[in-house]
């Protein structure tokens, strides 16, 4: 069976897939990567949650409630994932308050401006686009921030000796490796249509959409992405800063 959207339903499709997480898992395995089982596992999470997700879907955005309810139950996956990836332990959660305070803003702007359209099935996908990003740009954030930490802490020490506050000397170390976070989501914007065509730019014109309509919707989502990621690893480093995040 065919269809007309971007992936062909045929009967070799679940043989290219398997095909597609052996060669992963198996470069991943002889590269001394580290990651083989990661990726045969997360091909195996995102084919069930993306099965989950395609079955409650329709009946989520019926409902303003249950938007919401999806949304915050994403929000809690981003937080938990970043949380365990930067530190863990006591700390997991602190990595929501980056996350939510790039997305809340952003979101909001986009929804009170009229910008995007209040239906679950707009705003759904738009926040898990903006909640993704900031889950990255935190996690990544905070990563590098205690990795410098960790590694200059003479420079730290030194700095508070010269008469810095503790909150200062640490973001004289940790603040520029933190905000190299940013550089992929400037990469993607800088490059976009040169590189790469995104999903909201494709998708938009499987759904028949113009391509103009659909360049507009990939420039509003690529520039919200770009603010939302931007606060996020503000934030972060700040946290990392004050001592918020601890391994």
């Amino acid at each position: 069976m065919r269809t007309s959207s971007l992936i062909s339903l045929t009967s070799w499709l679940p043989i290219v897939l398997l095909v597609l997480v052996a060669l992963g898992a198996l470069v991943a395995w002889a590269g001394h990567l580290g990651h083989g089982k990661a990726v045969v596992t997360a091909c195996l999470r995102a084919a069930v949650q993306l099965g989950g997700v395609s079955v409650v879907i329709s009946w989520v955005i019926a409902y303003s409630a249950a938007s919401a309810g999806f949304i915050l139950l994403m929000y809690g996956v981003a937080t938990f994932t970043a949380g365990r990836r930067i530190a863990g332990g006591r700390e997991l959660w602190l990595a929501g308050v980056p996350i939510a305070a790039g997305t809340a803003p952003v979101l909001a702007v986009l929804m009170t401006s009229g910008a995007i359209s209040t239906d679950g099935i707009v705003v759904i996908p738009v926040a898990g686009i903006l909640l993704g990003g900031c889950l990255t740009a935190t996690t990544l954030a905070g990563r590098r921030a205690l990795d410098e930490l960790a590694q200059r802490k003479g420079e730290v020490e030194a700095a508070l000796a010269l008469g810095f506050t503790p909150r200062d000397a640490a973001l004289e170390i940790c603040r520029p490796a933190a905000a190299q976070a940013l550089v992929p989501a400037l990469d993607q914007t800088r490059t976009v249509g040169l590189v790469t065509l995104p999903g909201a730019f494709v998708g938009m014109l499987i759904g028949g959409a113009s391509p103009i309509e659909a360049g507009v919707v990939q420039l509003v989502v690529l520039v919200a992405l770009l603010a939302a990621e931007a606060v996020a690893i503000l934030v972060t480093v700040e946290i990392a800063a004050r001592g918020g995040f601890t391994r």
